[in-house]
């Protein structure tokens, strides 16, 4: 059962989200909850829902002071409902899923509860559920391996090979001398590994477990190549099985990586244009595919221009790779103009070029995208800096900070920039007082130790 985007949900999906997103900004989260819940029991594949539920939860169980006693009442009062919705998991898992988001809205870091919602989300072929409630505990359980080994598990059922790389690497780290952990960090590497080579990416989770055995094996031989002889060779082998199985498009997305890594980009081309016409509807994840090997094809002859001296005609490359990368962003947003990841995106590539008030509306589309909020929320708050508006700039920062609960690389970026503003709005205490969270976790950070000596000398 696919995730739902909040544009394809249904009206009434919509518009009780809404109204929770604006509560839940207003700091009213009950009510915000009230929606999302209401919301999911319409549309229970609406993703964005889950999250700012799991959001405002988080919000209100923090702001009263919850902690190991509330876990320990939680689960005591929650026993009986937990243990029914365990039983209903596997059986009836869209009803165990209700069940467990009502035992979360009370107590949104109990482990108890967040395990019980993983296994119904799966249960029910959602995962990113799953993971969407393992990645905020792991923010509060950084070290808990258990927690760590499953959302590496659920990261690689969902083709997301390097996050589960990480997620091993973590587990690796705390447990170095467990041969277990040793070897899944070794087979997410292989597999993050192979992902970068673009050609695994399948349409759906249940893709890459379908053709997991055929598409490992195409993989280890083509990390076998040796000489140019050796890619011919595969890309005869590869074409062969697409005859056999035209409409495969794991053996595309492989034939069309091989190409390109032969440098023959206009074949990879064609062969990727031709499966986007043939099929009903647009393909995202093929126009992504088209759109980077455009790329290599434009940095292919910039190189080329560059070794042959010809400076001017490598200028020239340049200039036309970068106005093909905004009119196909531009397009794409066009084409998809729900998908929030485009929106992202073509908001960076207008931001670079300093076309602020057009990367403003898209990245306040963007934010919508769970994945994106908060680096759509700090690249709004860079664009209103530029224009000058602190004020404003300063707000999308507090909302991101809002979300973020541990002080990791990102959170330290925001309190930065929110430093730094209020050093533009003259009020030097304040900046402070971000700075030293930063400098308290991480005195090497960027320039926050110069900055705090100095607030003390004052």
């Amino acid at each position: 059962m696919a995730e739902v985007s909040l544009e394809a949900a249904p009206r009434k999906a919509r518009e009780l989200f809404d109204k929770g997103f604006a509560a839940f900004e207003r700091g009213n989260t009950d009510y915000a909850m009230d929606m999302f819940m209401a919301a999911l029991e319409i549309e229970p594949r609406l993703l964005q829902a889950r999250k700012f539920l799991r959001a405002a939860a988080v919000k209100k169980f923090k702001e009263k002071g919850g902690g190991s006693v509330s876990h320990m009442i939680s689960s005591i009062t929650g026993a009986l409902t937990l243990s029914m919705a365990t039983a209903q998991a596997s059986k009836k898992p869209l009803q165990a899923l209700k069940m467990a988001e009502k035992l979360l809205r009370s107590d949104p870091l109990n482990m108890n509860f967040i395990n019980l919602l993983s296994k119904a989300a799966e249960a029910a072929e959602m995962p990113e559920v799953a993971i969407q409630t393992m990645e905020i505990a792991k923010d509060h359980y950084p070290n808990d391996v258990k927690l760590l080994n499953e959302l590496g598990r659920l990261y690689q059922l969902v083709n997301r090979m390097h996050d589960a790389r990480l997620c091993f690497e973590e587990v690796s780290r705390l447990r170095p001398t467990d041969p277990k952990a040793i070897k899944s960090l070794k087979d997410a590497a292989a597999l993050d590994t192979m992902q970068k080579g673009g050609w695994s990416e399948a349409s759906s989770y249940r893709d890459v477990m379908k053709d997991t055995k055929e598409a490992t094996l195409l993989e280890q031989q083509s990390k076998a190549v040796k000489s140019e002889k050796d890619m011919d060779a595969l890309i005869i082998e590869t074409r062969a099985k697409l005859e056999r199985e035209p409409d495969n498009i794991n053996y595309i997305r492989a034939l069309a990586d091989l190409l390109t890594r032969a440098m023959r980009f206009d074949e990879a081309l064609e062969l990727l244009t031709q499966a986007k016409e043939s099929m009903a509807r647009g393909d995202p994840q093929i126009e992504r595919s088209i759109s980077a090997i455009h790329v290599r094809k434009f940095d292919h002859e910039i190189a080329e221009m560059e070794a042959a001296g010809d400076a001017a005609g490598a200028e020239a490359r340049r200039q036309a790779k970068d106005e093909f990368m905004v009119s196909n962003a531009a397009e794409q947003v066009k084409r998809y103009p729900n998908d929030l990841q485009f929106r992202y995106e073509y908001g960076m590539l207008l931001y670079e070029r300093g076309r602020l008030n057009e990367a403003i509306e898209e990245f306040q589309l963007a934010q919508r995208n769970p994945q994106r909020r908060i680096r759509a929320l700090y690249f709004l708050s860079l664009c209103f800096k530029q224009k000058q508006q602190y004020d404003i700039a300063l707000e999308q920062l507090e909302k991101a900070a809002s979300e973020l609960h541990i002080m990791d690389d990102t959170k330290k970026d925001i309190y930065y920039e929110m430093g730094t503003l209020y050093e533009l709005m003259g009020n030097p205490q304040k900046a402070a007082q971000h700075f030293k969270e930063i400098y308290s976790v991480d005195i090497r950070y960027k320039d926050v130790a110069a900055k705090i000596e100095k607030a003390y000398l004052k």
